[in-house]
């Protein structure tokens, strides 16, 4: 009998590759497309919350109330929480975990939560007072109906406290973002979405008729709501970091000052968008359509909004969330040519994907209206008043989106002030076209939305400009290279569409099925001809584009695969 004897031959591993690092430019590239996969589901729990709003109160004064109540603390929202808190602090917060230790962040940290409270809370309590002054001043056309006036005060007072909850969670947010966590901040809002309309319904609709409340006074509430759901979203994750968010009554720490100096010229700056936003409300509040009368223009801006902030949310958003921590790391430690390297590199990746978005906005914006929102009270004429309004807003997403991610680079550098100059240039600009618009050339309530969109383009370019300058350049020949191709290849997009949209239109009845069998046909086919034409005109960023997709994918694959891996080991 034979025994064979297998001896197992010790081999040895081979060493791998050493693996380049990324730089500090494709990080934020990485970076944002986690935070952008993260506001895809944010922004369309967002689509939703606006859809049953639409079925539920249509483009009525209901509606036109609600939307002036959620505005005037989402105006605040961007002087004390979004805009100006996490542009002054998340620098500041930064430079304290780079130059001293985590002991010391945290210290700043939570003598921060205490200003928070007190500041912001008193505003708050302020704001619930004079509710019907602010409602006077930033609609006063809503004076000449009662009902509509009493209602858009009701609800905001109800809606205020939402503000103070934003802005500690705004806080939680620049707290993990300056660690390298961005994917928890970012799905935050879909908590604030599911709570709005979770908690708005059950106490609209179920618990309301019991207690005299109104169904748009339940969605008021459910918005508070929301807010805490947004913040208690983050806090597991802050504590797991060594954080809290407990006051420290005391405001000794040098970063409270520096945060300070740059907060007033960053409230300024943050208000563009909103106060452009608050004189077309107040415009459109007076303007009569023939016939949906008084009620209907300031719903249409309101509606078409939405769709302009996915692309900004999705891609601007996203890449100013990921690129300011970077830069600020770069500007404490003096390394200006990485610093240029990642502003210009952010920026180019941000023309290459909102240029066909916006293009995309224009040509079906329509059908992407009607699929979403034509049922109930909202009738195929809302339909097309939106898409008018849309594409104006749509012509200014490419300026946006710049100034979104340009003055974040600003900060970076403790630069408050010349952002904050630009923004006046631009309101200015925003409240004196209207009245040309209006008075002299007679357009309609869409002027509103271009105005809009003008302003925003000149405080982009003027950001741009000062930006380079501070820097001594900013790769502009490269920048404008792209541009121009990134804007051709749109256009040999957007014709074919644009044929394509004009014969679903002539030979099919305007549903919402037909818009929707029109959407699922022709974008998808937008993007893959869009991409093929980049591709041909040699637009470089379109691999890194690529993998701004691709990477949560990979992270939730191989990442899952690394975690078997590590636990069998």
């Amino acid at each position: 009998m034979s025994v064979t004897i297998e001896v197992e031959q010790a081999t040895t591993p081979v060493p791998e590759a050493p693996v380049e690092p990324l730089s500090q430019a494709e990080q934020v590239v990485q970076s944002a497309g986690i935070v952008s996969a993260s506001v895809v589901v944010s922004r369309i729990s967002g689509l939703l919350r606006e859809m049953v709003m639409a079925y539920a109160f249509g483009a009525g004064f209901r509606h036109d109330a609600f939307l002036l109540g959620f505005r005037i603390p989402n105006l605040s929202r961007d002087l004390f929480a979004e805009g100006a808190l996490a542009s002054s602090f998340i620098p500041t917060f930064t430079h304290s975990l780079v130059k001293a230790d985590k002991r010391d962040a945290d210290e700043l940290a939570r003598q921060l939560t205490s200003l928070i409270l007190v500041v912001v809370g008193t505003f708050c309590v302020l704001g619930m007072i004079f509710a019907p002054q602010l409602v006077s001043l930033l609609a006063p056309g809503f004076a000449m109906q009662p009902e509509k006036f009493d209602l858009a005060v009701r609800l905001t007072r109800i809606m205020f406290p939402f503000l103070l909850l934003i802005a500690l969670s705004t806080q939680a947010m620049g707290m993990l973002n300056a660690q390298g966590s961005f994917g928890i901040p970012a799905t935050a809002s879909i908590f604030f979405n599911a709570g709005a309309v979770g908690f708005g319904l059950l106490l609209g609709y179920v618990v309301g008729p019991h207690i005299g409340l109104q169904p748009i006074e339940g969605m008021a509430y459910g918005i508070v709501a929301g807010g805490f759901m947004q913040l208690a979203w983050q806090l597991p994750r802050l504590r797991s970091m060594g954080f809290r968010l407990y006051p420290a009554w005391r405001w000794t720490h040098p970063g409270i000052r520096r945060i300070g100096r740059l907060m007033l010229p960053a409230v300024i700056s943050s208000l563009a968008m909103q106060i452009n936003l608050v004189v077309n409300t107040s415009f459109a509040s007076r303007l009569s359509d023939p016939i949906r009368g008084a009620n209907g223009p300031v719903s249409w801006l309101g509606y078409s909004l939405r769709f302009v902030q996915f692309p900004m949310g999705v891609f601007a958003v996203a890449f100013a969330s990921a690129m300011l921590p970077s830069v600020s790391r770069s500007a404490a430690a003096k390394d200006f040519n990485e610093f240029r390297k990642t502003t210009a590199r952010s920026l180019t990746m941000v023309f290459l994907l909102t240029i066909p978005s916006a293009l995309l906005l224009m040509v079906l914006g329509k059908a992407m209206i009607g699929a979403v929102y034509q049922s109930g009270h909202f009738v195929a004429y809302d339909t097309q008043q939106t898409a008018i309004a849309l594409a104006c807003y749509a012509a200014g997403l490419v300026s946006f989106a710049s100034a979104r991610v340009l003055t974040p680079a600003f900060y970076a550098l403790s630069d408050a002030r010349t952002p904050m100059y630009l923004t006046l240039l631009s309101i200015f600009a925003n409240v004196a076209l209207p009245l040309f618009l209006l008075d002299v050339m007679n357009m309609s309530f869409a002027a509103m939305a271009l105005t809009t969109s003008i302003a925003m383009t000149l405080e982009s370019a003027c950001l741009f400009e000062g930006l380079r300058r501070k820097l001594g350049g900013l790769e502009g020949r490269i920048l404008a290279d792209r541009f121009v191709r990134i804007v051709a290849a749109g256009m040999v997009m957007a014709l074919p569409l644009a044929i394509a949209d004009w014969e679903f239109t002539r030979h099919f009845e305007a549903t919402r099925l037909t818009y929707l069998c029109e959407l699922l046909f022709l974008a998808p086919l937008g993007v893959v001809l869009f991409a093929a034409t980049a591709k041909l005109f040699a637009v470089e960023e379109l691999e890194s584009a690529t993998n701004f997709f691709l990477t949560p994918l990979r992270r939730r694959i191989f990442g899952a695969r690394d975690k078997v891996r590590v636990n069998a080991g």
